[in-house]
């Protein structure tokens, strides 16, 4: 059996590289772009164009394991050990971003990108600062741990609020982009079929 050329696939990979490329690039460099984090965007955009199962977890959640390996390595000089410390809930909450972008967004029209677009943020934001509170998190008032009550995970919110809406402009720029860009190659007649 032949295996064809598939570009949809290559051009779905390449904006995934793009926005990892972009988020060692920014934080290489630092300044205020490196808060804006393409990855909502990456793990909805794979999510909804990867059509085969294996390849929608394999490339978008490698894209951010090699782009948080490089990072961790070559920018932050290893600092954190081999990966930081609770890795694995950042990956769980990004494979469910990506789970809900192949469900959600399979029929894809604007209005379900915006809803998508905009949920995402919010989703990360309430289960990422969930598992820092519950885990033992800092309050950066005190210095001391959260209250394992409801003023310590409101507390543990609002310190993470200034994070989720720069997650959320960041989402919502390279959905733009990535979701845009690949519906004008798509409608330019590129023939991209579905990976």
């Amino acid at each position: 059996m032949q295996k064809t050329f598939n570009p949809q696939f290559i051009t779905v990979l390449c904006f995934i590289l793009f926005v990892a490329l972009f988020r060692i690039a920014t934080a290489s460099i630092g300044g205020p772009l490196q808060h804006f984090s393409p990855l909502g965007a990456m793990a909805l955009f794979g999510g909804a164009y990867f059509s085969n199962k294996p390849k929608v977890y394999f490339f978008t959640l490698g894209t951010l394991l090699i782009s948080d390996f490089v990072m961790n390595k070559v920018v932050y000089g290893g600092k954190y050990g081999f990966f930081y410390d609770r890795w694995y809930m950042t990956y769980i909450i990004f494979a469910a971003i990506v789970f809900l972008g192949n469900i959600y967004l399979k029929n894809i029209s604007t209005s379900k990108i915006v809803i998508a677009t905009i949920l995402t943020p919010v989703f990360h934001w309430l289960v990422s600062d969930f598992f820092v509170w519950y885990f033992g998190g800092i309050n950066i008032l005190t210095q001391q741990p959260l209250s394992k009550n409801w003023a310590g995970l409101s507390q543990c919110f609002a310190q993470g609020f200034p994070f989720m809406q720069n997650f959320m402009i960041g989402t919502i720029v390279f959905s733009t982009i990535m979701f845009g860009g690949y519906e004008y190659f798509k409608k330019a007649d590129f023939k991209l079929k579905f990976a």
